[in-house]
């Protein structure tokens, strides 16, 4: 059997708390329009993966995490890592004809990955 490594939620939970009305925000008002990924150089130079887009990568990391209450396993916060941090540069240019801060709410998923000791990762 597996032993799960445990993660310390209440950084978590308090980074959730402390930003819930953007997190929330951008959640109910992504459209999944698609308009940021065309702002994305990244998602653009990746053969557009769905995975550069700028909302998937905060959906998929903030956004998980607010839906999950942050109760996560480690498994799922070094994916998060690697979508935030490896498929993001936060160059800020992520345009959203909806007002969404895209960068912020990525920001966020990576200050939650720095308080569980989660960083990029250079020498993969």
């Amino acid at each position: 059997m597996l032993k799960q490594i445990e993660i310390n939620t209440d950084p978590i939970q308090a980074i959730l708390k402390q930003n819930r009305k953007e997190i929330k925000f951008g959640l109910s008002m992504c459209a999944h329009c698609s308009l940021c990924a065309e702002s994305c150089f990244l998602f653009i130079s990746n053969g557009n993966d769905p995975e550069y887009m700028p909302s998937y990568k905060f959906i998929n990391s903030i956004g998980k995490l607010y839906k999950k209450k942050g109760r996560v396993s480690k498994q799922v916060l070094e994916e998060m890592r690697d979508l935030v941090f490896e498929k993001c540069v936060l160059c800020t240019r992520c345009y959203c004809p909806f007002g969404i801060d895209i960068p912020s709410l990525i920001t966020l998923g990576r200050d939650v990955c720095r308080t569980q000791g989660l960083f990029r990762e250079y020498d993969r």
